[in-house]
């Protein structure tokens, strides 16, 4: 009998839904007009301080670029939770969907008695806004998070995710991971998980050789038509990826 699927540890952004362009950079730009400061953040801009993990840090980060000097702890604060005013409210609003294949593998895993948790760089106030705008109903899925404010150490380090492990405690063989980026298959793979990649807006950019350590790379859990495009692993033959395929891929570890 191979591996079988003890817990599914999802991350949120790019993953659950494509927040990252259309929610959080909105939600950035609006806490600057509202604060005086002469930024704006294009997709090309946003998409380059992706590459720092947390949206503190990316704050800090733009403005060292700027060679202007670190802002005091308040202000930053302050500007955070403008920002995450404006990313509830466009959530609220109908701006942001869940992934297709989402919402099915949550509901199958749950049904199945699976253990689910999230690991995400993200704020506990923008993964609340996210799961009661766009699935509340699916929100006890969830064991628990884990989210930017628990760790020490964002993605790519692992230390997310043996939180979860921790907490879980399954073997890490019997757990997958499902991601979008490169810095999250990092943090998965460096604590010794199964991870699944599927591409998001972002990630789609990226080079394939980045995500290289994934068990599996997919252009999305549920396609539009035909069966799911693999672009990295075993073939799946199925309209959406279900447990089926994530047990598939335990197996061949």
């Amino acid at each position: 009998m191979g591996r079988r699927l003890k817990a599914l540890l999802w991350d949120v952004d790019g993953t659950l839904a494509e927040t990252e362009f259309e929610g959080h950079r909105h939600g950035f730009n609006l806490a600057f007009k509202e604060a005086g400061l002469p930024w704006h953040w294009d997709r090309a801009t946003y998409r380059a301080l992706l590459a720092v993990s947390g949206g503190r840090e990316r704050l800090a980060a733009y403005r060292h670029q700027q060679g202007e000097a670190p802002w005091p702890r308040e202000r930053l604060e302050t500007l955070m939770a403008a920002k995450q005013r404006h990313y509830v409210n466009l959530v609220g609003d109908g701006g942001l969907a869940l992934r297709p294949g989402v919402a099915p593998l949550i509901a199958e895993a749950q049904a199945a008695g699976i253990p689910q948790a999230i690991v995400t760089t993200s704020s506990r106030s923008a993964v609340a806004a996210l799961l009661g705008g766009l699935a509340s109903s699916l929100s006890g899925a969830f064991a628990f998070w884990v989210c930017g404010e628990d760790v020490a150490r964002k993605k790519p380090d692992p230390q997310g995710y043996q939180i979860a492990l921790d907490r879980l405690d399954p073997s890490p063989g019997a757990v997958v991971v499902i991601e979008d980026s490169v810095a999250g298959l990092a943090a998965a793979t460096a604590a010794g998980l199964t991870c699944l990649v599927s591409l998001s807006d972002l990630s789609r950019e990226e080079p394939a050789a980045g995500f290289l350590a994934a068990a599996a790379v997919v252009d999305n859990l549920e396609p539009v038509r035909g069966p799911v495009k693999v672009l990295q692993g075993p073939a799946c033959d199925q309209t959406r990826v279900t447990l089926s395929y994530l047990h598939q891929l335990l197996e061949r570890r």
